[in-house]
């Protein structure tokens, strides 16, 4: 799309629309987007530390060193993606579950 095209179709929206949309678009794929970062965090640790254990066993002669980078790899792709908070659930109100608190269901001298 050209830039004067755009710029066209952006100058007609009024701003209340275009936060309208802006929100409604973030709600509707904002699973779907933490999705394809964590599968990215961790494909693509697994591949460059791959890569790496590959070339130091080219290099000192060995064949083990490149499943250590593999493992390497994913561990430190779902560390990113938990430490990016992609990891946690959410609970409907939009907070984690471990923001809201022990559960009380079975406790007596909850009101």
């Amino acid at each position: 799309m050209s830039l004067r095209k755009r710029n066209s179709q952006l100058s007609s929206h009024t701003p209340s629309q275009g936060a309208a949309n802006d929100s409604a678009d973030a709600g509707n794929d904002g699973g779907y987007n933490a999705g394809i970062a964590v599968f990215s965090y961790i494909v693509g640790g697994i591949i460059v530390w791959s890569l790496i254990g590959w070339g130091l066993d080219n290099l000192w002669g060995t064949r083990w060193i490149v499943l250590l980078g593999a493992l390497l790899g994913a561990a430190g792709g779902f560390y990113l993606s938990h430490m990016h908070g992609l990891t946690r659930q959410s609970s409907s109100s939009g907070e984690s579950n471990a923001d809201s608190g022990p559960s009380t269901d079975g406790d007596s001298d909850a009101k």
